[in-house]
């Protein structure tokens, strides 16, 4: 049998608020003592009554706008109700039946993935469990946003694009950090499984039991989880088994989702408003954070490209790491060498695009692999702290002027980047640039030339790649100080081609 993945996610994002939903605490998070941003309203205490944190609303406005959402006039608030140890008034007060948000989407690949709505609530607390279990109570109350979408992903894949894209977009309109592992977002996946034939086509009008995978804190657990879910449940079906719809937990250690509950129904929550909150007017704010978006991660990629050209993998990571600003500058830096460079005539202008281009592929090789991976490496989180724009662009121009090698140019960017000081600067200091003169690299050439025979032979007979050894060799025995290009045209020459 042949079956396809139905998959929902259920996106849970703490909101960038400095006090909590309904109450004037602050929002700590994870970060303070235990039970230390703690009130009568946030602990549930009989009598207290909740105060609305307006901030939260123009929060969670912004995500639903910058999701293509709906908004309407007005929203309200309901209470939620079920019991855990960390839900401290027995109920929770979210929205059910006019969230803040509805009917969005947000682009996959190019594929429309439907979002159904996104709605305000508050976070339960925290169970700490040891020999005995305790409850922190700090983050009960944070201001929360879940956004759920339309079943239409269709794969493990596509569920962690899903979760990237939308995290870009909840940092880029303030929303909230969105940071998984430090819980500000987290993910239940609804997942079940449709037998189709041959050319997708459902066999069957009914959709099978859908499993609800909770709290997964990583992409690497959703996409893990939704992997292992969808192949468990192919065999249940297969083995005659079946399976029913369930609440499961993830063991990372284990890789494997485990039974935790029975799924429940919203007539399980008795919903019902929430008597102590009035419905909140949202038009004359929906008019003005409509018209003052800032410009959302697609909008910035395709940008990026048209103007820079740089490549999709390199924007892709500019955006997801908030270097957007950073290669921006580094583009415009070089720009303005090259307009200020004698590149007149009839071709300058093309010579200039082309010289732009060419930056561009240099820039974005050296920044998202060489100097990303130097970063992680020292545990270095802001490049301008380390390494100016402007140094940075004067360390790509040494590389495409020729006057430092690839190798030298790698020691050079981890100077920059442990010292701060300007490439030149530190080439100079450390004799790093290609000086060798033309004379003694004559020399040289001829001296290794001689040295090996059997390879002056094959270049003869044409096998050309061997005048790569010729270069390495030069290289190496100059420790980097011969430009490369001018060696193999030595080479060339001394042997007679």
């Amino acid at each position: 049998m042949k079956y396809i993945p139905i998959i929902g996610l259920e996106v849970h994002v703490q909101l960038k608020t400095d006090s909590k939903m309904f109450c004037s605490c602050r929002n700590v998070g994870d970060v303070a003592e235990p039970n230390t941003s703690i009130c009568p309203v946030c602990t549930g205490q009989p009598g207290a009554l909740p105060a609305l944190n307006q901030k939260a609303i123009e929060l969670g406005m912004r995500a639903g706008l910058a999701l293509g959402c709906r908004i309407p006039d007005i929203s309200v608030f309901d209470r939620k109700n079920y019991f855990y140890p960390d839900l401290p008034k027995g109920y929770q007060i979210s929205q059910f039946h006019i969230p803040i948000a509805e009917q969005g989407f947000l682009l996959v690949n190019g594929k429309r993935i439907g979002i159904t709505r996104a709605h305000l609530e508050e976070d339960a607390a925290k169970n700490i469990h040891s020999e005995e279990t305790y409850v922190d109570f700090n983050r009960a109350g944070t201001p929360l946003l879940e956004i759920v979408s339309d079943p239409d992903i269709r794969s493990a894949q596509e569920a962690k694009i899903y979760l990237q894209e939308l995290r870009a977009i909840l940092r880029a309109v303030g929303a909230s950090d969105a940071d998984m592992e430090k819980g500000q977002m987290r993910c239940d996946a609804n997942v079940s499984i449709l037998e189709v034939d041959e050319n997708n086509l459902p066999l069957t009008a009914e959709l099978n039991q859908r499993v609800e995978i909770k709290n997964l804190n990583s992409f690497r657990s959703v996409e893990h989880a939704i992997v292992y879910e969808v192949t468990r449940q192919q065999d249940a079906y297969e083995s005659g088994e079946g399976v029913r719809g369930s609440t499961r937990g993830w063991d990372d250690a284990k890789g494997k989702t485990f039974e935790q509950r029975l799924k429940e129904t919203s007539a399980d929550y008795r919903y019902f408003p929430e008597p102590d909150l009035p419905p909140q007017n949202l038009v004359s704010l929906r008019e003005k954070l409509t018209n003052h978006l800032p410009e959302l991660p697609a909008a910035k990629r395709q940008r990026l490209m048209d103007e820079y050209w740089f490549s999709p993998s390199d924007v892709a990571f500019f955006v997801a790491n908030e270097w957007v600003e950073y290669a921006e500058h580094v583009m415009s830096e070089l720009g303005a060498w090259l307009e200020a460079s004698d590149m007149s005539g009839k071709s300058g202008g093309e010579l200039i695009q082309e010289k732009k281009k060419r930056f561009a592929k240099l820039a974005g090789g050296w920044l998202t692999s060489k100097l990303a991976g130097l970063m992680a490496e020292r545990n270095v989180k802001d490049i301008s702290a380390h390494i100016t724009p402007e140094d940075f662009a004067e360390f790509l121009h040494l590389i495409e002027a020729g006057e430092i090698n690839s190798s030298n140019a790698q020691k050079l960017l981890v100077f920059m980047l442990d010292t701060g000081a300007d490439p030149s600067h530190i080439m100079e200091e450390h004799n790093l640039g290609q000086s060798m003169n033309e004379g003694a690299l004559i020399e040289l050439v001829k001296t290794i030339i001689a040295q090996n025979p059997d390879q002056v032979a094959q270049v003869r007979a044409g096998k050309f790649g061997v005048l790569k050894w010729f270069v390495g060799t030069i290289m190496k025995s100059t420790e980097g100080k011969a430009n490369p290009t001018q060696a193999e045209e030595i080479v060339k020459k001394e042997i007679g081609l």
